[in-house]
């Protein structure tokens, strides 16, 4: 960390703003994102500020998406969010619009009978293909992906490459995805998830469920568990009525 100035009193700035501009331009110029943040000490005797300044300093950074903290181990840069909106995208295409590496890790694979709201929704009863992967972003985790494929058009999927975009495969089978119906909803962390994910057990995560055709095809449902850090739901609604 290259030592800053002690932070000049602007009557027209409180403390605390004046050390949070320094920090947030500390972030974005030297540190990179999963870099642990100076410790409180360092930062008063950098800054020449207090431990109540530094700590408000901190807490609207955290609050604000720039820093995260993580028990017993420090206050970290945060990393690039994923920004996801409400049409079909997979997992890559959405990483790229981020300007991050998309990778994958299989943590599951096989063709093994499925519960009963995939069967239901595929129309099919018997074993499908189920497939879980931990999908990352530049080498980090962001998020758990547990898909169940309808064996009934996919009993071979397993074939291809899936640690790869699956919906790519799809799309070069002639099954491409082309609507869902999906819930977003937030659930605690389990112990497996917490651990593949890197967080503490109990730790919010945004769960949504998808079930998606390609045409009048049940092809895919997937439950998907995000890092509530690392993802973002934007969408854009408009008013029907007209009334006041």
């Amino acid at each position: 960390m290259t030592s800053g100035p002690i932070l000049e009193f602007m009557p027209d700035k409180p403390k605390h703003q004046l050390l949070r501009e320094k920090l947030e331009e500390l972030c974005t110029t030297e540190l990179q994102p999963g870099d642990m943040l100076p410790g409180e000490r360092q930062l008063e005797q950098t800054y020449g500020v207090s431990r109540i300044t530094v700590r408000r300093a901190i807490g609207d950074l955290v609050a604000s998406g720039h820093l995260v903290r993580a028990r017993g181990k420090g206050t970290f840069v945060a990393p690039t969010p994923l920004t996801t909106r409400l049409n079909l995208a997979s997992f890559s295409s959405e990483m790229r619009a981020q300007q991050l590496k998309a990778t994958s890790r299989i943590l599951h694979a096989g063709i093994e009978p499925a519960p009963g709201m995939v069967e239901d929704f595929f129309s099919a009863t018997g074993p499908h293909v189920h497939l879980t992967r931990l999908r990352l972003g530049d080498g980090r985790p962001y998020c758990i992906d547990d898909a169940w494929y309808n064996a009934t058009f996919l009993c071979d999927l397993l074939a291809d490459d899936v640690e790869a975009s699956v919906y790519r495969i799809l799309d070069a089978r002639g099954f491409p995805i082309t609507d869902a119906e999906q819930a977003v909803n937030a659930v605690p962390a389990d112990e497996d998830v917490a651990s593949s994910l890197e967080v503490e057990v109990g730790e919010p995560l945004l769960r949504t469920i998808r079930c998606a055709r390609s045409g009048t095809r049940p092809i895919e449902w997937c439950c998907s568990l995000y890092r509530a850090d690392r993802y973002t739901l934007r969408s854009h609604v408009t008013r029907k009525d007209s009334d006041v």
